[in-house]
């Protein structure tokens, strides 16, 4: 259970590329609040906004640092954590604010205080989408919220709210994670829900200053970027397949022994797979000596599975084995995925959101 102590410190985190001198007011404001230290990043911005960094540094409290070129919103969070890590070992953690004056101080007050209650929890920042919103900050939000409960099973109000509380203990798995641009705070979430950290949503204010113009989020790029990290597990499922019916295919031309085929092909195939979907999908820390049985016994009871429904098809249909294959191993797919999602590489299957009002 969370302890919580109203003491404990927060940083507060700013990545900034390119912005306006709104970012001066936002930080003048978090300055005057219980934050100990504000991180700004500078996330290789053009010589125009020297000025408005010379400013901030002037700021109480602020600490910038800088990238020599535009590295992406994740490496420069990335860049803030490992600081606040590294040089603030007293701190609970760290509140992640947008520079663009979106994420009202009060807000960012609420989601600190909220990490204090809950310093072992990922706190989201949540928006509502009613009203006037930009069309393309609704749209991508709703997508990406139903495609996040359908493949990672967790239902989530707001997965691309850029104000969040993250504590102190979950940054080393962050920095580990390879994504450098907005991908990076989806991956954040699924890194809680495989570590079986909480996710606690705290209410915040809805706020687009001129239509969310000034955001430099690619509609299309960045989305692709987002859709690729859901679509992990089916990239690695389909390398794994191409794999698997590969090898089937060969030792059956040599030996027209389906359960031979069967064996050889799981084995091999198991091989990459299990190390793509622990490390590259699911971002499991889990050891091995926990999830490698469990997922040799998903192996074999999908391999075996899979061959009585290649022996069915090939009995009750005029199909082939090779074809019968391919439509036993889509039908076990599913089960598979789900699976390893929920019960193998999950650290706590009672990893859960919590709302907060």
């Amino acid at each position: 259970m969370e302890m919580e102590c109203r003491n404990l410190k927060i940083t507060a985190l700013i990545p900034a590329y390119n912005p306006s001198k709104e970012l001066i007011r936002l930080v003048n404001e978090l300055s005057r609040t219980d934050f100990s230290a504000i991180i700004v990043v500078n996330d290789g911005s053009s010589r125009n906004c020297d000025s408005i960094f010379a400013e901030l540094e002037k700021i109480d409290k602020v600490i910038l640092l800088r990238h020599a070129i535009n590295l992406g919103k994740g490496a420069a969070l990335k860049m803030g954590l490992n600081h606040a890590y590294c040089f603030f070992a007293d701190h609970a953690g760290v509140v992640t604010i947008d520079a663009d004056g979106q994420h009202l101080v009060g807000d960012s007050v609420k989601v600190a205080e909220a990490l204090k209650k809950h310093p072992e929890s990922l706190i989201m920042g949540v928006r509502s989408f009613g009203g006037n919103v930009p069309w393309r900050s609704n749209a991508g939000n709703t997508v990406t919220k139903y495609l996040f409960r359908l493949l990672i099973g967790q239902k989530l109000t707001d997965t691309q709210s850029g104000l969040r509380g993250i504590p102190r203990s979950l940054i080393p798995s962050l920095l580990r994670i390879n994504s450098n641009g907005y991908e990076f705070e989806l991956d954040m979430l699924l890194a809680c829900k495989y570590t079986g950290r909480k996710i606690i949503e705290q209410i915040i204010t809805t706020v687009y200053i001129d239509q969310n113009r000034s955001s430099h989020f690619n509609p299309f790029i960045d989305s692709m970027k987002i859709y690729f990290v859901l679509f992990r597990f089916t990239l690695a499922a389909i390398f794994s397949a191409l794999i698997d019916n590969t090898v089937f295919i060969l030792i059956y031309g040599f030996s027209s022994s389906i359960l031979t085929s069967q064996v050889s092909a799981r084995a091999v195939s198991m091989i990459f797979n299990y190390s793509a979907v622990k490390k590259v999908v699911f971002y499991s820390e889990v050891k091995h000596g926990k999830t490698f049985p469990k997922y040799f016994s998903l192996v074999i009871v999908s391999g075996f599975v899979s061959y009585l429904l290649i022996k069915v098809l090939t009995m009750i249909s005029p199909l082939s084995v090779v074809p019968s294959k391919l439509i036993a191993e889509s039908i076990v797919f599913l089960g598979n995925f789900a699976i390893q999602r929920d019960f193998i590489f999950v650290h706590n299957k009672d990893a859960q959101e919590v709302k907060a009002v």
